[in-house]
């Protein structure tokens, strides 16, 4: 959401001083355009399994999903059973650059969970549903924000 504000001046924001959060859980196959989420209340382990889960739903069948992933400890912990059809791959620590679903939360908050106060908890979920929804009917932005020309090292178009 843009606002207009006379230069020099700041344009005023809402702001809340209450904290309470949800955390969606997603990613994105930038060559097929599509992706994965799950809202949740906690980022934990459990929360993780339930993610990799999804993935693993929605892969195409026969393809394989690789993972990139940061060193969170939810992500690296020998607890979580990896489903078959996913490979994982753990970038380097503080390096969240590398990672193609960083730029997703950037194009979430411009756009759709900017500037905004919820007025309940279901409603911060519902709004990050609806956002992420806004961008699964964009293959093209997904493809766009998440492909990386390292990442088709010695493929053909």
């Amino acid at each position: 959401m843009r606002q207009w504000a006379r230069r020099g001046t700041r344009p005023r924001q809402p702001a809340d001083q209450r904290y309470e959060s949800a955390y969606l859980f997603g990613a994105i196959c930038p060559a097929r355009g599509t992706g994965a989420a799950l809202a949740l209340p906690f980022a934990d382990t459990e929360a993780m399994q339930l993610h990799l889960d999804e993935i693993s739903r929605r892969v195409a069948k026969g393809a394989h999903a690789v993972l990139l992933l940061d060193r969170a400890g939810w992500h690296t912990t020998a607890k979580l059973e990896v489903p078959k059809n996913i490979t994982p791959i753990f970038l380097p620590s503080r390096a969240p650059e590398l990672n193609p679903v960083e730029n997703v939360w950037q194009y979430l908050r411009a756009n759709w969970l900017s500037n905004r106060v919820f007025d309940s908890y279901d409603a911060i979920v519902d709004a990050a549903c609806e956002a992420w929804q806004k961008l699964i009917a964009q293959p093209d932005t997904i493809t766009s924000i998440g492909m990386r020309d390292w990442a088709h090292v010695g493929q053909s178009s």
